[in-house]
């Protein structure tokens, strides 16, 4: 897949005819898969490339009051193209959300991006809105002359799959509801660091990560995660919180990484969080967390997956 970053349509320098695909597509949940799953058939059909317009951050940006969240993604942007390129994506633009952007007519906007980008179809989904005009597919269908796909409503549990549906139930810790609307495991990155090495201490030694990427993070508690350290997979129970019996007062992500004992300072690892067994809670001593941790430690080791990701 080819990545191009472009600052207007002046960059464009689309050469072979296109299915195009709409969207900004921060999750890359299960509803934007369909998109790319009816680009595919129109472009093995018509023998297109699949194109994507798209931003590296949120529109939001533009006209919101700012607030740190809005700069958070569900995906760091190298998973997030890899997604892409699973799905299918031959050719890929990346441009910055402006105010200037969004002041683009409907009819500029498809005379300068979508006929430049030699789109012989559209796929988009059915609440996608383009221009200061926020228009939708019907004025697409009658003021452009290639096909017109529009994606209807997907659903998981009777409630629509949705970005923002993701990001609620992250910030609730259910990893179980967000793998099943990603269709894949959310995951995460750290940098390994040096911490208070008090888990040797009580026999359960953790690599203290320090989160590399704008990404959301779960609610505080413990979890079942694996955990990729060079190239394999191990499994373990990880905790993200303020280590609140021994006083902790700043945030911490520690993994305690099952049959592993390397030294692994200054690498980066990647967490894919599978389930939560608790919450963050205070104990009243040591041996009380080693017994809860001991507790912890059963249930992540005989965790099956069972949450239907597609």
């Amino acid at each position: 897949m080819e990545i191009i970053k472009i600052d207007s349509y002046n960059d464009i320098e689309q050469q072979e005819d296109s299915v195009l695909v709409l969207g900004y597509f921060d999750g890359l949940h299960r509803g934007h898969k369909e998109l790319f799953n009816q680009a595919r058939e129109i472009a093995q059909k018509m023998q297109l490339k699949i194109v994507v317009l798209t931003f590296p951050e949120s529109p939001q940006l533009a006209f919101a009051r700012f607030e740190p969240d809005l700069l958070n993604h569900i995906n760091y942007p190298e998973k997030r193209y890899r997604k892409f390129a699973e799905y299918g994506v031959d050719c890929l633009y990346l441009t910055d959300f402006t105010s200037s952007f969004a002041k683009i007519s409907s009819d500029d906007f498809i005379k300068n991006y979508i006929q430049a980008l030699k789109a012989k179809a559209v796929v988009m989904g059915f609440d996608y809105k383009f221009s200061h005009n926020k228009t939708n597919s019907d004025y697409l269908k009658r003021h452009f002359t290639g096909q017109v796909i529009t994606v209807p409503e997907v659903q998981y549990d009777g409630k629509k799959i949705s970005s923002t549906r993701v990001r609620q139930l992250i910030n609730q810790g259910d990893m179980t509801q967000v793998n099943r609307l990603l269709g894949y495991e959310f995951s995460t990155r750290g940098l390994v660091v040096h911490g208070d090495a008090r888990g040797r201490t009580i026999g359960f030694p953790t690599a203290n990560l320090a989160p590399l990427d704008r990404t959301y993070l779960p609610a505080d508690g413990v979890y079942v995660a694996d955990v990729i350290v060079g190239r394999k997979r191990y499994r373990s129970m990880t905790s993200i919180g303020k280590n609140i019996t021994f006083g902790g007062t700043e945030l911490r992500l520690e993994a305690n990484i099952f049959d592993f004992d390397d030294d692994i300072y200054g690498e980066t690892i990647e967490i894919f969080w599978l389930n939560k067994i608790r919450d963050m809670i205070k104990f009243n001593g040591v041996n009380d967390l080693v017994e809860q941790l001991k507790s912890d430690k059963e249930i992540a080791i005989n965790w099956e997956n069972h949450s239907q990701v597609l």
